[in-house]
């Protein structure tokens, strides 16, 4: 095995294998993907419902299937990869120090490192959930491992919290399976996960969707018995009166993703605390040179194909660094801001030279709903650099502008660019 690789890339899921394939075609010889888990694949090899692929492929593809075609690929184009091998530290001079099954500290050193250790999911702990501690809580990801790769049922009797995309998703797989799902709570006014899967997974099984409620405790002793739901008002606070016990065994939790960024701060990386992850810049370097992310340890995406797009841009970067060939900086980033009903915007900055030889997209999500037609919009001060059309603004669907090479000029002379988004 070696010890210096041009390109090491940190997690095997969509973002890491596509960051391996990107360096790879770009022309890196030696590039390693290390991977904690037995096998390539990451949080995809238990996605086994479709809706992977419709952009990249034209095709409806459940998860794993998804995820073989690029581990197909890594082997055809003879990328290394180092399995049931936990990364334990990584440093501002690129150098990772992991551990192996066998009980081996491997200390590699590397040009170019491409984070994409994922995302992890919120636990009872971190949303303070008052009540005894029986079993039956889990997070809605750990119900869709037991379930799909397992082969065991959390629960007959089901209560989910929260309206994220798993949440909804394990709704359906456990209604598949015999269980009864009484309740999907959400503490927001809207729906915090895709509409696609309000529709086939609540709305097609009569599961009920109750916005602005939450779960106030917890009941029972050896396993969970009920649950009390209440409703809130607009500062989250519980309304005296609207209590209700609804019996359960099992209760799920779908309140939200945390990018897995511990690895990041011990290198030193700047975090942003909006979405958790790393400041990058539009090759999705972070702010120490040399040092990619992608995925959602950078932001948590709504579509798989965006995951890979990114770890396809991360992994040519990360080996164009590697060798030395990048666009002159003589130019220097432009900042990308967060402006009216814009949470946050993803690059953080844009060089421009790269705008200028392909067109860059930026992601951003909305603070809040706007169902009626919207201008999204990017600014220089007060002047109109660019804006895009669409029919809706959405919280829990990742709003996009793709800014082409003919806004150059513009992008040069500015100093900061701010993002919106508001009503046509």
């Amino acid at each position: 095995m070696k010890q210096t690789y041009e390109v090491i890339v940190i997690g095997s899921g969509p973002g890491g294998l596509a960051a391996a394939i990107g360096a790879k075609r770009a022309g890196a010889e030696d590039v390693l993907i290390l991977e904690r888990d037995v096998e390539l694949g990451g949080i995809l090899l238990q996605c086994i419902h479709n809706g992977f692929g419709v952009e990249l492929f034209g095709e409806d593809l459940p998860g794993p299937t998804y995820a073989q075609r690029y581990i197909d690929e890594t082997r055809a184009l003879g990328i290394a990869s180092l399995l049931d091998t936990m990364v334990l530290d990584v440093t501002r001079e690129r150098k990772v120090i992991a551990a192996s099954a066998q009980g081996r500290i491997l200390e590699l050193q590397a040009d170019a490192i491409v984070l994409a250790m994922g995302c992890r999911e919120r636990t009872r702990a971190q949303i303070r959930i008052p009540g005894t501690r029986p079993a039956g809580v889990y997070t809605a990801g750990t119900a869709q491992r037991w379930v799909n790769v397992e082969g065991y049922m959390p629960g007959e009797h089901v209560v989910i919290l929260g309206s994220g995309d798993i949440g909804m998703i394990m709704a359906r797989r456990l209604t598949f399976e015999g269980a009864q799902v009484a309740r999907v709570l959400e503490v927001m006014p809207y729906l915090t996960g895709l509409t696609r899967n309000y529709v086939q997974c609540l709305l097609d099984f009569d599961i009920p969707l109750q916005l602005r409620h939450t779960v106030r405790r917890i009941l029972g002793r050896e396993r969970v018995e009920a649950v009390e739901a209440v409703a809130v008002d607009e500062h989250w606070k519980p309304i005296s009166g609207t209590e209700e016990l609804i019996a359960c065994d099992t209760l799920l939790l779908s309140v939200g993703l945390i990018p897995e960024n511990e690895l990041s701060e011990k290198a030193g990386v700047r975090l942003d605390p909006v979405t958790g992850g790393p400041y990058v810049d539009d090759s999705y370097q972070t702010s120490i040179p040399g040092i990619f992310a992608a995925g959602n340890v950078v932001h948590v995406y709504d579509l798989v194909d965006w995951v890979t797009e990114a770890g396809l841009i991360a992994g040519q970067r990360a080996a164009h660094y590697a060798q030395g060939i990048g666009p002159p900086l003589a130019v220097g980033t432009v900042p990308l801001l967060a402006g009216a009903g814009v949470r946050y915007v993803v690059p953080h900055t844009l060089n421009p030279e790269r705008l200028a030889a392909a067109a860059v997209r930026l992601q951003m999500r909305v603070t809040e709903p706007i169902e009626q037609p919207v201008w999204i919009q990017v600014y220089d001060g007060e002047r109109l650099v660019d804006q895009h059309a669409a029919r809706y603004a959405r919280p829990g669907e990742m709003v996009n502008l793709t800014l082409a090479p003919r806004v150059y000029d513009q992008v040069r002379q500015a100093e900061a660019l701010l993002v919106s988004v508001a009503p046509r």
